[in-house]
């Protein structure tokens, strides 16, 4: 009982100490000690309650000064918007904020609710809380060297490290409470907190850019949060009742709709899709535990828990509809894309919108392969988005052009970039078999759209990561060494994420029977062999040569200086290979560039007809569960 307070607590105390402490070594130690007793908390939770029998367990009936407590933040956060909203002139901003705040302390005052526990431990909430406190502790100790690196080589920014720093733990105990939380009240409580924090770490560096990429961020996640408030009434006036568990039960569209909303924005579906896009001006840690960890996982974790009241409905049907359509379009825009952030934030939003989609089907097989996806992008995506810090601070650019022969002048991020890019679509790491099962699903519920969707934007997916991983093993040997300036901090953290990567391919089969399973099993009371024996044998066997990236990397590095041949530049070779001279006597630099199918793909000619699109079918499904509301 006393552990999953302790889950929230761990990480907000560290945030206290980690911003009182001004020294830069310190700061790292309480880093890691707290990063150490959020994992190991986790791991006695869920230790205990296998040890117990493996059923849901169900605490705090009555914490009415919690409840109070809980209320007077949410009005001081309510103050904080308004008081940013007027100090950047972005006023319309506070509507949003003000309005969902008095609804929600209004229906707590006024309407009584029936006594229901307030938190729920059960399978899905503790594989939040492990993909949580490690993927999102793991981005933690990487910020200790990476910011060290980042204001060296952005003498511009003001050093806020230690803000910055604690803004990422208190981001994780929200997140904690999040998932634990069995009622609305609560999960809109933690909700609301997870949308302020991504908008005070979007907006670190107080450029004019990061500051209306921030607001762009929080407008758009409260709206979403109104979403969540007005379900919060129609619950509250129609059942007197905020439990979850009871919503999915009595299947009122109305309000699986405004939560549905509410998920949709938080997991940057489109047409709010380009908040995470925005993203991007922050700093990496931020960037990793955005759109890997945390805040977009809260999004679909909502759309998960919804899943067994979409099947077979409008909502269901609009969900899957939106994140089908996501999938693939943002799929096609990663193709324009040279930016590695760009890449892996189109590519996020692109999985997300595969995993909405599985939530939308609402039955067993599409939620089996929805959990899979999360667990593997959490773990791949974080550890690209380090690498790619990582690897701009050694190098002084992200884009994927500047990585050619990257194998060659930094190999040991080379081989951890190459791990995580591999994870995202090659065999036999789980995002490509999550796709097959969430594929085949589709095919038996005889949605076409959702068919063609998969496929070509699948079919997209493998172009931009085989583009970018073939610049990665391009054998252009450098004309001078690189520096590589990646500190310790750093290093661990990708490798642990690299190893648990290996590992979550080696115990698939483990995985399967005793983690995603079981949340199925809560989630819709049975479950089905989703991989048949045959199949599983058949995974052994692509399990074999799950080391086989690395390995040939690795390879490729040793081999290069022997097999390395002279390129051929129709002028004549400086010496380097990396310069000649033209026909007209003028030196040369070599430079190879990509396709990158800008004017077909390209984001400004893609996003808006996505956003009208999406924009068009979300107006029209409210216009008629509201039709059906008032008739």
């Amino acid at each position: 009982m006393y552990l999953i307070p302790a889950l929230a607590l761990i990480p907000l105390l560290g945030a206290i100490f980690i911003f009182l402490d001004r020294d830069t070594q310190s700061r790292g130690y309480i880093i890691y000690g707290t990063v150490a007793l959020m994992m190991a908390c986790t791991i006695m939770l869920v230790g205990q309650w296998i040890l117990q029998g493996g059923q849901p367990w169900h605490f705090y009936t009555h914490t009415e000064w919690l409840d109070h407590i809980m209320q007077a933040i949410e009005v001081l956060l309510m103050l904080f918007i308004i008081y940013m909203s007027f100090k950047y002139k972005k006023r319309w901003v506070c509507i949003l904020s003000i309005v969902q705040t008095i609804l929600t302390l209004w229906i707590e005052q006024t309407i009584p609710l029936i006594e229901s526990t307030h938190t729920t431990v059960d399978s899905l909430a503790l594989l939040m809380c492990v993909i949580c406190a490690f993927v999102g502790g793991l981005i933690g100790i990487y910020s200790v060297g990476y910011m060290k690196s980042y204001h060296e080589n952005h003498r511009g920014v003001t050093d806020r490290s230690s803000l910055f720093l604690a803004l990422l733990f208190v981001f994780m105990s929200a997140m904690f409470g999040l998932v634990l939380s069995s009622n609305l009240i609560w999960m809109y409580f933690f909700w609301e907190i997870t949308s302020v924090i991504s908008f005070l770490l979007i907006g670190y560096t107080r450029t004019e850019e990061a500051i209306d990429n921030s607001f762009k961020a929080l407008w758009m996640n409260l709206l979403g949060g109104l979403g969540f408030a007005v379900a919060i009434g129609l619950c509250a006036i129609q059942s007197h009742s905020v439990q979850l568990d009871q919503i999915v039960s009595n299947g009122n569209l109305m309000v699986i709709g405004m939560l549905c909303l509410a998920g949709l924005t938080k997991s940057a579906q489109l047409p709010f899709s380009t908040w995470l896009f925005g993203a991007m001006v922050a700093p990496t840690p931020s960037s990793a535990l955005l759109h890997s960890a945390t805040m977009v996982k809260a999004g679909v974790y909502l759309l998960i828990r919804l899943a067994p009241a979409l099947y077979g409905n409008l909502c269901g049907t609009v969900v899957a509809f939106i994140g089908g359509f996501t999938f693939i379009t943002t799929s096609m825009m990663a193709i324009a894309q040279n930016d590695a952030k760009k890449v892996l934030a189109f590519s996020t939003i692109s999985n997300l919108g595969l995993i909405v989609a599985c939530a939308g089907i609402g039955v067993e097989q599409t939620v089996w392969a929805a959990i899979f996806l999360m667990i593997f992008h959490s773990v791949s995506k974080s550890m690209l988005f380090e690498s790619v810090g990582a690897t701009e601070n050694s190098i002084g650019s992200r884009d994927i052009e500047h990585m050619h022969g990257l194998i060659l002048r930094l190999p040991k991020l080379a081989y951890i970039m190459g791990i995580g890019i591999a994870g995202m679509y090659l065999a036999p790491f789980g995002m490509l078999i999550s796709k097959w099962v969430a594929l085949k699903a589709f095919v038996d519920s005889g949605n076409v759209l959702l068919v063609i969707f998969i496929a070509f934007g699948s079919a997209s997916t493998m172009f931009y990561w085989t583009k970018w991983l073939g610049k990665l093993i391009a054998m252009h040997k450098p004309s001078k060494p690189e520096k590589d300036a990646t500190r310790k901090d750093e290093y661990f953290s990708m490798s642990v994420l690299g190893v648990i990567m290996i590992l979550l391919c080696l115990l698939f089969p483990l995985l399967a029977g005793f983690v995603v399973n079981p949340v199925v099993l809560s989630l819709f009371g049975a479950t089905q062999d989703v991989l048949s024996m045959s199949e599983l044998t058949t995974m052994v066997i692509m399990v074999c040569s799950v080391l086989l990236v690395p390995s040939m990397m690795f390879l490729i590095t040793r081999m290069a200086p022997r097999d390395y041949v002279p390129t051929y530049m129709n002028g004549i070779n400086m010496g380097d290979n990396s310069h000649f001279v033209d026909s007209m006597g003028e030196p040369k630099k070599l430079y190879l560039s990509n396709w990158y199918l800008r004017f077909e793909f390209g984001r400004r000619r893609l996003l808006k007809p996505s956003q009208v699109v999406a924009a068009s079918v979300l107006i029209v499904t409210f216009a008629i569960l509201l039709g059906g509301v008032i008739g």
